[in-house]
C-alpha cells in the first residue's frame, strides 16, 4: 500500500508540474509510463547523490547532464533522460499537442527541477550557463 501511495504522489508531482504551467497532465498511466516512473523512483537516491557531488546537473531543457566523469554517471544520466523523455512524450500525446509541444513540456519540467534543486546542486539557467544553487 505504501508503494502505491508513493507511486500516486510521484504521478501527481509529475503531472501537476506540467498542469500548473500549461494545463497539461498525464491522462493515463500506460505500462510504458509506469515503467518510466518506477525507473525514476528506483534511481532517485543515486541521481541525488551525483547532483550533490556536482557530477550531474539539470539542463534548461528538462534533462540531466553529466558534468564530471565519475563511475556510473553516464548510465544514470542516460536512463533518467530516457525515462523523462517517455513521460514528456506521453504528456504531449495524451493532451493532443503538436510535436513541438514537447519543447514546452521540457521547459516546464526544467523549471520544476531548478526550483527543487538543493543548495550546492548545479543547473543550467535560461541562457545555458551552469549555475550552482
Amino acid at each position: 500500500m505504501k508503494r502505491f501511495i508513493l507511486f500516486l504522489c510521484m504521478v501527481a508531482m509529475i503531472s501537476g508540474a506540467a498542469w500548473a504551467a500549461g494545463a497539461y497532465d498525464l491522462k493515463e498511466i500506460t505500462p510504458t509510463v509506469k515503467a518510466a516512473l518506477e525507473g525514476r523512483k528506483a534511481r532517485y537516491a543515486e541521481l541525488k547523490a551525483l547532483k550533490a557531488q556536482g557530477a550531474a546537473g539539470e539542463t534548461n531543457r528538462g534533462y540531466v547532464f553529466a558534468l564530471e566523469a565519475v563511475p556510473g554517471v553516464s548510465d544514470v544520466v542516460s536512463a533518467e533522460n530516457a525515462d523523462r523523455k517517455v513521460i514528456y512524450q506521453a504528456i504531449v500525446d495524451q493532451n493532443g499537442l503538436a510535436a513541438s509541444g514537447i519543447t514546452t513540456v521540457e521547459k516546464v519540467f526544467a523549471g520544476v527541477q531548478r526550483d527543487k534543486a538543493d543548495a550546492g546542486e548545479k543547473y543550467q539557467d535560461e541562457n545555458g550557463k551552469w549555475v550552482t544553487k
